[in-house]
């Protein structure tokens, strides 16, 4: 992974653990220091503090303090499949180290929310209108670009997705990467079975991708499922190299983007779901310093 100078966090509130008594109390611990930590970031802002940025998650209208990021180095291509998958999946490690972010989002008209809202927002329009929000909100903090294909996303029961779709947002991906000379591009490992994340990773590959998050897609299974990781050992073999990213010092900021993505993470306290994933990941952390982590992977013909 490219060096960069990571961010200088401001002091955080104490970070849970969800291990021993925390394996039946981390969602509401986690809930309660996110609480802390926002409540100190207002504080901040109210005296005008240009650093603290103030966002609203779309479907709650809660409002929410983050620190802004400053993008510095080698820009980045992030090619996502859904609105929320960078947040999900890579989000914590640009908070870390920030870098001048272009995020192309590929199935951008949905009609898939959590099952508690879908009397609320009835059709692909309403929910293709939030969903647009909150990809916004989400990625205000980071200062990033955005870029929508506007293809509609897949729709359970699952099939293989369309070789000629796959054509399509190839050619659309290689145009956007020709406008981004000297960006590294950033996808999708497909480590799930979701249709889209795996066209997204395989039109990703296709345009010299070398670079993939582990993606989380599934709420019920986090991509993490026993045959989930073997179909991907399947596919991948040993072409893909893990990398770890220490995300520590700013999960609780990670945990503020999830909050921008309420239509599909509900109510907020389960937003504990890939945190607790990202602390089962920091154990395979080199140095066994930190207490959360994002993971990655390269394949091995890459040198960057």
């Amino acid at each position: 992974m490219t060096k960069e100078t990571p961010v200088q966090p401001q002091p955080l509130a104490d970070l849970p653990v969800p291990d021993g008594h925390g394996i039946y109390t981390f969602p509401d611990d986690l809930h309660r220091a996110h609480q802390a930590h926002t409540k100190q970031l207002a504080a901040r802002h109210r005296t005008h503090d240009h650093r603290v940025l103030e966002v609203t998650a779309p479907h709650t209208r809660v409002p929410y303090c983050i620190e802004a990021r400053t993008p510095a180095g080698r820009p980045v291509l992030v090619i996502e499949p859904h609105h929320d998958d960078f947040a999900l999946s890579a989000s914590g490690t640009f908070l870390a180290r920030p870098r001048p972010l272009t995020v192309a989002t590929v199935f951008t008209r949905s009609r898939s929310v959590h099952p508690a809202l879908e009397a609320m927002y009835a059709d692909v329009g309403a929910v293709s209108e939030l969903r647009d929000r909150e990809g916004a909100a989400a990625l205000a903090p980071f200062a990033a670009r955005r870029l929508l294909l506007g293809h509609k996303d897949a729709e359970p029961p699952y099939r293989p997705y369309d070789p000629g779709l796959l054509d399509q947002v190839t050619e659309e991906l290689r145009r956007i990467a020709a406008a981004h000379p000297g960006a590294e591009l950033l996808a999708p490992a497909a480590v799930t079975r979701h249709p889209d994340h795996l066209l997204v990773h395989e039109a990703a590959v296709r345009v010299g991708c070398t670079w993939f998050w582990e993606d989380l897609a599934f709420w019920a299974t986090y991509a993490l499922a026993g045959c989930d990781q073997h179909l991907f050992r399947t596919r991948t073999g040993a072409t893909m190299r893990p990398e770890l990213v220490d995300i520590t010092d700013v999960v609780l900021d990670k945990v503020t983007v999830l909050r921008m993505h309420g239509s599909q993470m509900y109510p907020a306290r389960k937003m504990y779901r890939p945190i607790r994933h990202a602390f089962t990941t920091a154990a395979d952390l080199v140095d066994g310093t930190g207490l959360y982590a994002e993971r990655f992977y390269r394949t091995e013909e890459s040198t960057c």
